[in-house]
């Protein structure tokens, strides 16, 4: 029993192991391509609930493979020993894999019921499910599959249409062509009337999808940035200050905090930026109610003559007559926000992080789920923002983008569905040590900004900070754990993007079509039931 087990669920688990060596760090991304064929070939001969459990084992490793770096965070600064902060890795890998679950149950249940191509099952299916999973209980798109090709520019251009998803629905494509391919003799014995021109033609209709996406991303890759015309450099300086998670609200490292970045903007001037960017609560105060650093901050940026966005705790609202312990959390309320400030040190711009980190920046469901804390020691409970604001400089219009934001598709294209030239990604990554994490969250940004046509600079506390034109282009780049600046000139443009006006349209195309599908099949199933029973 134990052996036939193993045996039938070996190929779920060995796909999804290989699935996480196509991901930063290892970066072998054509296994993408094709290591999803055993699990799909192995649904096959599966009834519904043992392709349940398939998928499960198949979720398990390569969530939990690409998710790892969560346990440093809650062990590193949530207090929470060793054992424990895997158990979390491995129930939140888990809850996901409950997805790749549900896949291989429908996906057995309907190759069972039609003489389809896997093909036409399988992409909908998958690309339908990963969105989901982006929204449900506030959402968690990490690790999507097209994340794995963040490389391969002339594939990930047209993700200015679909966004990732589509670049996912590409890869689910092959994986299922191939599976076909190799099913086609096992069907055709099964069934001797089995079409076989529905599978050779869905293979080549596999062929000339992927032909034409690489010509429309060849295209794209020549053509982005001149097509409105009005294009123009600007000069971004990123400053990396490396502060250490321990030491950035510590009373005694305050004034040095504060003096390593005024530092590294001086140096950085010198290179002539139109703006500077610093990390996400890079301020080691509250901006506006430490009003002597507050001031020292405005006049230094006064007396530099270039504005600054910097990434700071606010404090919105504050009870009567407390004692000024924000760190108690005593009734005020916080939000992680940026701001900026313009040549003449006045604050123009603020904008309040919208999407927070659930179990990190707030505890949801609160009153219910009491006897749960955060998992990550931090200031407070944060309050998110409501309105997707822009900055405006002589240069053009910019959307900041905070931390985990950069994640979430949606939510980065809503900032600049009414125009905007730059998108500016602000983020603290110091909470995921020397892992895998930094670099699947750069990854990601890649994503964002070839999907909105829009240049993407990054500034991360610890790393890594840097600049990607809207091709999805990587012009430079900082280490991990590194105190430096970085300066470059990006073309910016007043392209407007097919994904940024219309969004998700491409995944609710694939949520009908699945959802269309699965009840005729029911409905298919049902009429079977009653005319072998007898009912006429």
């Amino acid at each position: 029993m134990l052996k036939n087990n193993l045996s039938r669920y070996f190929p779920a688990v060995l796909s999804g192991t290989a699935l996480v060596f196509a991901f930063p760090t290892f970066n072998i991304s054509m296994l993408a391509w094709i290591c999803i064929v055993p699990f799909l070939i192995s649904l096959y001969r599966m009834d519904g609930y043992t392709a349940f459990r398939a998928g499960l084992f198949f979720g398990l490793p390569y969530f939990f493979g690409t998710q790892s770096w969560i346990y440093y965070s809650v062990n590193h600064y949530g207090g929470i020993s060793l054992l424990p902060s895997l158990l979390i890795v491995l129930l939140l890998s888990l809850y996901e894999s409950l997805y790749t679950a549900l896949f291989g149950f429908l996906f057995a249940k309907a190759v069972k019921r039609t003489d389809l191509p896997l093909t036409i099952i399988a992409a909908p299916l998958w690309g339908s499910l990963e969105y989901i999973r982006g929204y449900l209980f506030s959402g968690f798109p990490w690790s999507l599959l097209g994340y794995t090709q963040y490389k391969s520019l002339p594939i990930i251009q047209i993700s200015d249409i679909t966004g990732v998803y589509g670049v996912s629905f590409l890869i689910i494509l092959v994986n299922a062509s191939l599976a076909d391919l190799y099913l086609l003799k096992v069907r055709q014995k099964e069934k001797p009337l089995f079409p076989k021109w529905k599978t050779l033609a869905s293979s080549a209709v596999t062929v000339m999808v992927i032909a034409a996406t690489l010509f429309y991303g060849i295209h794209k890759l020549s053509s982005v940035g001149t097509e409105t015309g009005d294009t123009r450099n600007v000069r971004i300086s990123i400053i990396q200050g490396s502060i250490e998670q321990d030491r950035k609200w510590n009373p005694a490292y305050q004034r040095n905090v504060f003096n390593t970045y005024k530092r590294l903007t001086t140096e950085a001037l010198k290179e002539g930026p139109d703006m500077v960017v610093w990390p996400e609560t890079a301020l080691p105060f509250y901006f506006g109610m430490d009003n002597d650093r507050t001031e020292e901050l405005t006049e230094f940026v006064k007396k530099s003559g270039v504005p600054l966005l910097t990434g700071t705790v606010m404090v919105k609202t504050r009870p009567v007559n407390k004692d000024p312990d924000v760190n108690s959390n005593n009734g005020y309320t916080l939000s992680n926000s940026a701001v900026l400030i313009d040549r003449a040190g006045n604050p123009t711009y603020f904008y309040d992080k919208i999407h927070l980190v659930p179990f990190g920046e707030y505890v949801p469901l609160k009153n219910t789920l009491f006897f749960l804390d955060k998992l990550v020691e931090g200031i407070g409970d944060y309050t998110p923002g409501k309105n997707y604001a822009k900055g405006n400089l002589s240069w053009g219009k910019f959307g900041t983008i905070i931390c985990y934001e950069a994640i979430f598709p949606g939510l980065v294209r809503k900032f600049f569905r009414h125009g905007g030239n730059l998108i500016v990604n602000i983020t603290n990554d110091a909470w995921f040590g020397r892992t895998n994490g930094p670099y699947q969250h750069f990854s990601m940004s890649i994503f964002r900004a070839v999907e909105n046509r829009k240049p993407l600079v990054r500034a991360a506390n610890t790393g890594i900070s840097g600049f990607i034109d809207a091709k999805g282009r990587v012009l430079r780049t900082t280490g991990l754990f590194k105190e430096t600046y970085i300066t470059e000139d990006i073309l910016i443009n007043d392209d407007t993007s097919f994904y940024t006006r219309y969004g998700d349209v491409f995944s609710f195309l694939n949520i009908i079509f699945t959802v269309l599908f699965f009840v005729k099949l029911s409905n298919k199933a049902g009429k079977t039931k009653k005319y072998q029973g007898g009912v006429t």
